[in-house]
């Protein structure tokens, strides 16, 4: 995906994620749940797009948008901003994975290739950082978003998703 889509997208998605979810207290509680959703955000791009020629198809066609992401979460209508159309689905749904999911959060960080950041705040979130992001990494909360494309995400891990109860 050309850099400048890639961070438009980026973007885009963690600031859905935070909109949906958003922070409880003041600007550092809010500073401290965006960085939180960003990284999420840039492991589950980089999980998904990890080459230039994976990105491409994303690239041409778009990424899909927030309809039905507002429509999981019961926020339908309540937004028209134009950066909604940016928002990436699938990546959405993998970060609302590692964000409710610390072990699935670790395996995702092993999967990608040395070098390519420090995500402290996602993996090991200070108690700050826990307080600012309660309704971000709520479990029960972020579970619809979460299954959406959690099949594609464990797929992409090598692991197999658990089958239903």
């Amino acid at each position: 995906m050309p850099a400048h889509l890639s961070s438009l997208v980026t973007a885009a998605t963690a600031q859905w994620l935070t909109r949906a979810f958003p922070a409880s207290g003041g600007a550092l509680s809010a500073a401290l749940c965006e960085i939180q959703a960003r990284q999420a955000v840039t492991v589950a791009a980089r999980l998904r797009h990890p080459t230039a020629m994976d990105a491409e198809p994303a690239g041409v066609a778009g990424p899909g948008g927030a309809a039905r992401l507002d429509r999981v979460t019961g926020a339908e209508g309540l937004g028209t901003e134009p950066w909604r159309t940016c928002v990436d689905e699938v990546v959405a749904s993998w970060a609302a994975g590692l964000l409710s999911d610390p072990a699935l959060a670790a395996r995702a960080v092993a999967a990608l290739p040395p070098g390519t950041g420090e995500y402290r705040r996602l993996l090991s979130p200070d108690p700050a950082d826990t307080r600012a992001a309660a309704l971000l990494r709520h479990p029960d909360l972020l579970a619809p978003v979460a299954a959406l494309h959690r099949g594609s995400l464990l797929a992409r891990l090598g692991t197999e998703a658990a089958p239903a109860a």
